[in-house]
């Protein structure tokens, strides 16, 4: 058995990310790998997760584990024996199934049982104190709703008072996608082992992961070896993509962005975008807009070049620019669709948003030089279905509107997903709450208009992007919470995540 000192010290979320069909060659290959059994390396996930909680909560006497009839459930009687041997007052509660048990999990019951544990019926009464709930109900293999027994016990625990540890995934959560078809463990605390699962980080996780924690099982060197096809991004990524800039580098070097929107009573979307494409590092910034809105916008913000959006105009700012950004505040009056009709005759990189997208969806096409940044309704609309399509699985919808319109699509959304027509694929695992506000989508616009005029390629400045705003967004948060947070308070956290050089000194 392994020595659970060998497993205090669990490596923080690796950058990789891979589907759940994957999972079970991946435990498979890596057990070969180390020349252990099946049933050893589950022994080491149930050791990983009782050492986990003793870390957490090491004066929690009185367990309650949830077992199902799966993988999941041995994970959950290992943990059981270990806590029990521990001396803790330990109850197990298991669901049977109309199959028998996997044979890894079978062994780990009749360990539990041959150590002088007890299994209860999942309606069994709960003890009068329970400090712990250990959730080992379902894995990573489930698609759909949880049948009744294990809906009524998921329900029951997130009403019991006490802290929730997931094995795995929480229960209910479906690990492919991120979906809750029926009820979901709420917990306050998941780990989970050898691979990150899309279904952790993006769609409904955020509402019942909790903190989530990683163990490699000790695969680390071999995992490394394996080329995961998604990736997963935070802020330390940045600097890889964002180096310090030299000394000699003047506005010329960091691009010519071209900002196109604002009509009629919108000048507050394309003013969000024009700053954030400066505060992101943009060389130089030209906003084409109504006339209404040049007052407003050159007295709050003078470092723009705001023009009157005309014909003339419209050409001499794409023969000028690098980067062409296009749809906040757009509307989709002939004012805007005449300006639309222009931009797509340039071979320019490019970012449509907003309602260059409603636009999009009417009259589509596809080309290599654009990022599309839809939010899950826009984006149900350029796929021509429900958002609640967009929302069942998220990397495929994104996949789907890069295979339909091209270059880069970034499906915004709690745990954004991006996508490009070669094939890449990552999750921006940045942001919170606060972000669920007017504006914000302005913002990531001109970041990532700005980035890609500063020599990314599309894919990257999506990345990038996407990762700079979020983690913004967090920062934020830190100071002021998430309830009431505005798009421009990024602003004074954004330099930081575009300077990573500076971030890395603070720290």
């Amino acid at each position: 058995m392994t020595n659970l000192n060998q497993l205090n010290n669990p490596t923080s979320l690796p950058y990789s990310v891979w589907p759940v069909e994957a999972i079970a060659q991946l435990e498979h290959e890596g057990a070969d790998a180390l020349g252990i059994t099946l049933f050893e390396l589950m022994q080491r996930a149930g050791e990983a997760a009782f050492t986990k909680i003793r870390a957490l909560w090491p004066d929690k006497q009185h367990w309650l584990i949830l077992c199902g009839h799966g993988n999941n459930g041995g994970d959950g009687y290992i943990v059981a024996r270990l806590a029990q041997s521990a001396g803790l007052n330990v109850t197990l509660l298991a669901c049977e199934g109309t199959k028998p048990l996997p044979e890894e999990a079978q062994q780990a019951q009749e360990a539990w049982l041959a150590a002088g544990g007890e299994i209860h019926a999942p309606d069994a009464p709960w003890p009068e104190q329970v400090d712990i709930i250990v959730d080992a109900l379902f894995g990573t293999g489930l698609n759909r709703a949880p049948g009744e027994h294990y809906a009524q016990l998921i329900d029951k625990a997130n009403k019991a008072g006490a802290p929730v540890f997931a094995i795995d995934i929480p229960s209910g959560l479906v690990a492919a996608n991120g979906t809750a078809p029926g009820a979901v463990i709420n917990a306050a605390h998941t780990l989970t082992f050898i691979a990150l699962k899309p279904g952790l980080l993006t769609g409904k996780a955020r509402d019942y992961v909790g903190l989530l924690h990683f163990h490699a099982l000790s695969l680390d060197a071999w995992l490394a070896g394996q080329n995961a096809p998604i990736a997963r991004y935070d802020a330390s990524a940045l600097e890889n993509w964002l180096p310090p800039r030299k000394p000699t580098s003047h506005k010329g070097d960091h691009g010519k962005l071209v900002i196109i929107g604002g009509d009629q009573g919108t000048a507050g979307a394309i003013r969000m975008t024009g700053e954030a494409a400066l505060r992101a590092g943009a060389g130089l910034v030209r906003v084409l807009t109504h006339k209404d809105n040049l007052t407003a916008l050159l007295t709050a913000r003078p470092e723009l070049m705001a023009q009157e959006l005309s014909e003339q105009a419209l050409d001499e700012a794409l023969d000028w620019a690098d980067v062409i950004v296009i749809g906040p505040g757009l509307g989709q009056r002939d004012w805007g669709k005449k300006a639309l009709g222009k931009v797509k005759k340039s071979t320019k990189p490019m970012l449509w948003d907003a309602d260059a997208l409603n636009l999009l969806a009417i009259a589509d096409d596809k080309r290599q030089n654009r990022i599309i940044t839809p939010h899950p309704g826009e984006a149900a609309r350029l796929l021509n279905v429900k958002t609640s399509e967009i929302e069942s699985d998220r990397l495929l919808a994104a996949r789907n509107l890069v295979e339909r319109y091209g270059g880069v699509a970034v499906l915004k959304g709690a745990g954004t997903v991006i996508a490009s027509e070669a094939g890449e694929i990552a999750i921006a695992d940045v942001g919170n709450a606060g972000m669920a506000t007017g504006g914000m989508g302005d913002v990531l616009s001109g970041i990532i208009g700005s980035l890609s005029g500063q020599k990314l390629s599309l894919y990257d400045a999506a990345c990038a992007g996407c990762v700079a705003h979020g983690a913004a967004a967090e920062a934020v948060s830190q100071r002021v919470g998430t309830r009431g947070m505005l798009a421009t308070d990024l602003f004074s956290e954004l330099y930081l995540f575009v300077n990573p050089e500076i971030l890395n000194r603070k720290e």
